[in-house]
């Protein structure tokens, strides 16, 4: 495991999830929302992002946490490892609102400076539509990647926290698909 690809929807625990792995595995992580928002909640231009994430992609080792549905096949293919957080939709926007709440008015550790976090309705919504807009495709890319990457589908925190403490221990095996 050299090259991760975390995904999930928001509020999963994408950047919680990259940023432990990091301290378990000693490689550098990258959090897309931190990469694509600048200032002021102002997107990376396409073109920049296209390069920045091939750039990504052709170091050596990484941990990239986030979905960008645009770039997403270029992190897939380059990865060696591919983690979905496939958590229920209660769980997650709990876990987003929670977020929000929390970090009102300043920036995550896991975000862009200069962008503050808000409460953002088109957010939740997004969140709430996930596993039925963006689940299917997610799961036919992981299906057709399934003999090529090593991808590990978790339903529940409670098996993500049995994944990590085998790979603590170095007995972590793949989730079949």
């Amino acid at each position: 495991m050299k090259k991760i690809t975390i995904i999930g929807s928001g509020g999963s625990g994408k950047s919680t999830l990259a940023s432990e792995l990091g301290k378990i595995l000693g490689l550098p992580v990258y959090h897309l929302d931190a990469l694509h928002w600048k200032t002021g909640w102002n997107p990376t231009p396409k073109k920049e992002w296209d390069q920045l994430m091939e750039e990504l992609v052709a170091r050596n080792e990484w941990i990239i946490d986030g979905n960008y549905g645009r770039s997403m096949d270029v992190r897939l293919q380059a990865s060696d490892t591919i983690i979905y957080l496939d958590y229920p939709t209660y769980l997650s926007l709990f876990r987003g609102i929670k977020r929000s709440m929390q970090y009102y008015g300043k920036t995550r550790p896991d975000m862009g400076e200069g962008c503050t976090e808000r409460i953002d309705f088109q957010f939740f919504k997004w969140i709430l539509h996930y596993r039925r807009d963006q689940r299917p495709d997610i799961l036919k890319k992981l299906n057709v990647l399934q003999d090529k990457k090593n991808i590990h589908i978790f339903a529940s925190p409670k098996q993500l926290k049995n994944f990590l403490k085998q790979l603590n221990e170095g007995t972590a095996g793949k989730t079949t698909v």
